[in-house]
């Protein structure tokens, strides 16, 4: 398999999990799209060879990509000004009880901090093991036990007070992230 056809192949299947990685760091849809495609470009470049996972393999990338961005002058440059000149939130009103709700779960994710954000992401988003966080962010499996705890007992307290009629019985009570998937 010649570089083109492994990055259309990559494209084709990692997309909707790349974009979800890079936005749960930026927390911006348009900069995240942006990202993932550096990916494929980066991956395009390289002289990959399929040694391992490819999923692995472009979910390290992508998270290494994120959290450079995240410590560029680009980045500070974008946060001073938008505290500096903050503009309005644009509110879009959607009929749905599900997508509202689907709002306030996403924005209790992206509230916490990042270590336990990505934690949340990789396990209940992205179905990975402990063990394979472990690996991602090179990190204990204590540790990344006792982030995930952390960032479980936050949202517990941030989402309690809500009132669901939707997502109360998939979602809250045990945690299953794993139906919950952007569509």
């Amino acid at each position: 398999m010649n570089q083109s056809e492994l990055v259309e192949k990559a494209m084709y299947e990692h997309t909707d999990l790349l974009f979800r990685i890079v936005y749960y760091y930026v927390k911006d849809k348009h900069l995240a799209e942006d990202l993932v495609q550096d990916v494929f470009l980066k991956l395009y470049c390289s002289n990959y060879i399929e040694q391992g996972e490819l999923r692995a393999y472009l979910s390290k990338l992508t998270a290494n990509a994120s959290k450079d961005y995240l410590k560029s002058w680009a980045y500070r440059k974008v946060q001073l000004t938008m505290k500096l000149m903050p503009k309005e939130k644009m509110v879009h009103k959607d009929a749905l009880v599900e997508r509202e709700e689907l709002s306030v779960l996403d924005a209790a994710i992206l509230a916490l901090p990042l270590k336990q954000r990505e934690t949340i992401v990789y396990y209940y988003l992205e179905g990975l093991s402990i063990k394979e966080i472990a690996e991602l962010l090179n990190r204990p499996e204590s540790t990344v036990k006792s982030r995930l705890k952390s960032a479980k007992e936050q949202l517990k307290l941030k989402l309690r007070k809500e009132e669901w009629e939707v997502l109360l019985h998939d979602y809250l009570p045990t945690y299953s992230f794993k139906k919950y998937r952007r569509k």
